[in-house]
């Protein structure tokens, strides 16, 4: 089963369902920065609800970046999500040192932390971005995203999100899900979305269960009465190009980029979000450094 986000209501329209399978996105971020296994899944994990939030913008002109600082090793996760189903991001330290837990899981929460916040800045067009702000709960991931829905948007929900690391530090399945509760959901609604969550399976169990069907199906079997509102591909996508980091290179002072052209020659420029490497050669820094008002204009 290829990457997809699929887009429910359960409890006759008064909840809100989403699912998502990122195997491959995930493989792609592990694979682009070279991620040991605690970093692919705490990236992982935020990619994966990063693209559900991107599904729940109203346009595709809109984005969103999830940031998350909890002081543990693995520094920052920044991810960028948007309303397309694509998605990107990196972890400051990709190669921090794996860390298991009692029962052999990876301990997640450790690399990440927990004494430090996790932040969603939307940019909706409008005169200002719109930014909440969570305390990090445990550096999991999950129950983090499920305290800022509460919190900050006002939306109870639960969240679970798994990430298979297999021992050849590839991604053996990934994925996610939400499940929120709208404002005239009833006692009865929540009863039978706690019941349903008890009973539920690892995610990364369930996704690779799935993977020779979709997630409709998992929806349906999770759920009596599932309206299935859409199925949409998702994957990991940067909107970098040489022609932006040109861009890019023409803010820099002259003097630096006098430097680069008579001392180095050249120039390497790398896209934090997608590890993406572009070359600029002496005469291109000399044709950005005579027409960089240009660029600016």
């Amino acid at each position: 089963m290829k990457d997809q986000l699929t887009k429910a209501l359960v409890c006759e329209g008064r909840v809100r369902l989403y699912l998502v399978r990122t195997t491959d996105l995930v493989q792609e971020a592990r694979d682009r920065f070279d991620c040991y296994p605690c970093a692919a899944a705490a990236l992982g994990r935020t990619l994966s609800v990063g693209t559900m939030m991107g599904s729940m913008l109203k346009s595709k002109q809109e984005m969103l970046t999830i940031t998350i600082n909890g002081g543990g090793p693995l520094g920052t996760i920044m991810v960028d999500a948007y309303a397309d189903g694509s998605v990107r991001g990196f972890v400051s330290n990709p190669h921090v040192p794996t860390k298991t837990r009692e029962d052999g899981h990876l301990d997640v929460a450790d690399v990440v932390g927990k004494e430090g916040t996790l932040t969603v800045t939307k940019d909706l067009h409008m005169a200002e971005n719109w930014t909440g702000t969570v305390d990090l709960q445990s550096g999991e991931i999950g129950d983090d995203f499920a305290y800022y829905f509460t919190l900050s948007e006002q939306t109870p929900t639960a969240v679970s999100v798994g990430v298979l690391v297999g021992p050849d530090q590839n991604i053996l399945a990934s994925g996610a899900m939400i499940i929120q509760m709208l404002p005239d959901a009833t006692d009865t609604d929540i009863s039978i979305c706690e019941h349903v969550l008890e009973g539920l399976k690892p995610m990364s169990t369930l996704i690779q269960e799935y993977d020779d069907t979709n997630l409709e199906e998992l929806a349906r079997d999770m759920f009596e009465g599932v309206h299935i509102l859409s199925t949409e591909p998702v994957s990991f996508s940067c909107p970098c190009s040489k022609e932006r980091m040109e861009r890019a290179l023409a803010t820099i002072a002259d003097a630096d980029l006098k430097a680069m052209i008579e001392e180095d020659h050249g120039a390497e420029v790398t896209c934090n979000f997608c590890n993406e490497h572009y070359q600029f050669s002496e005469a291109e820094l000399k044709a950005i450094l005579e027409h960089k008002y240009d660029f600016q204009a």
